[in-house]
């Protein structure tokens, strides 16, 4: 935790951790052990990371397992847009309709297809037969490039070399997976709030492309869906009428995150973003989370 505070520092992301955002955390956390004790949620299924920005210049923060590695399903989406707009920034990538398209899709809809348009584009490397070994250790090195350009930034548990599949991998996605570790994408809460953050204040690249990626996070936790895993439908039934929800959900038959920007109706501003694993069937989990900390944010 000392070693990600020290990054969170250097990158001006959150100021400090507090006392009373912990015990908001580990309240929530409790709750839901007792309120999900029938469903056997465990200690070490579920990690949190609350940060309150209702003082947008020294954000506070703290966490529950917030630097534990955890697959990320779709939150990792996030990481691929924030690459996107900086490769773009620094001319790497060029900005046409069909990249526009890809991040709308990826981070809207949380498509797999464009998730790996953009992997493609951002590492140089695509999908295929399996490769030599010479060949593959290179094909590697180019795939960790994500992974590498958060890494010089000061985020210490991010992983973000692999696709997003549905039926696969298959061919050099697969040979990859059996040579190299880690064998999956990982993050962490904290590495995850800390990216929402910059997101928020405009700090991701730059003011405008920060801005530009919010609007794909946009979700109305009001409007009507019949899909019960619509990503506004995550977080969104337990926060209070009225507020207003920027997300990015994950699921997999293992677990269910979600990672929110939240402004609730009295004005409280937050990020919350909550792992579980094991408990991929279960809806009210996040929803709890979500409900018991909007109420204690709401009052502080």
């Amino acid at each position: 935790m000392r070693r990600l505070l020290a990054a969170l520092l250097l990158a001006s992301s959150m100021s400090a951790q507090s006392a009373s955002l912990q015990t908001i955390s580990d309240a929530a956390v409790r709750s839901s052990l007792t309120r999900f004790a029938p469903e056997k949620l465990k200690p070490e299924e579920i990690a949190l990371t609350l940060v309150d920005l209702r003082d947008s210049a020294k954000p506070e923060w703290a966490s529950v397992r917030g630097g534990e590695m955890i697959y990320p399903a779709s939150v990792i989406k996030v990481f691929y847009l924030a690459a996107t707009h900086r490769w773009m920034e620094d001319g790497h990538l060029t900005d046409t309709p069909e990249v526009r398209r890809a991040m709308k899709d990826m981070i809207v809809d949380s498509s797999n297809d464009a998730t790996h348009y953009l992997i493609d584009l951002l590492t140089g490397t695509t999908s295929g037969p399996e490769l030599p070994e010479a060949e593959i250790r290179g094909w590697f090195d180019k795939r960790n490039a994500v992974t590498r350009h958060f890494t010089h930034l000061g985020y210490t548990g991010v992983y973000a070399h692999k696709k997003p599949w549905g039926d696969g991998p298959y061919g050099r996605e697969s040979q990859a997976i059996r040579l190299f570790e880690p064998k999956r994408n990982m993050l962490t809460t904290d590495d995850t709030a800390r990216l929402l953050v910059e997101i928020v204040n405009g700090k991701s690249v730059t003011p405008a492309r920060s801005r530009e990626m919010l609007e794909l996070m946009k979700r109305d936790p009001a409007a009507p869906t019949a899909d019960p895993d619509d990503q506004a439908k995550f977080s969104g039934p337990g926060l209070p009428a009225g507020t207003r929800l920027w997300s990015k959900a994950g699921w997999t038959s293992q677990t269910r995150h979600d990672a929110i920007y939240v402004e609730l109706p009295g004005g409280a501003r937050f990020v919350l973003v909550t792992f579980t694993v094991g408990h991929a069937s279960n809806r009210e989990i996040l929803r709890h989370v979500a409900a018991e900390v909007s109420r204690a944010m709401a009052a502080r």
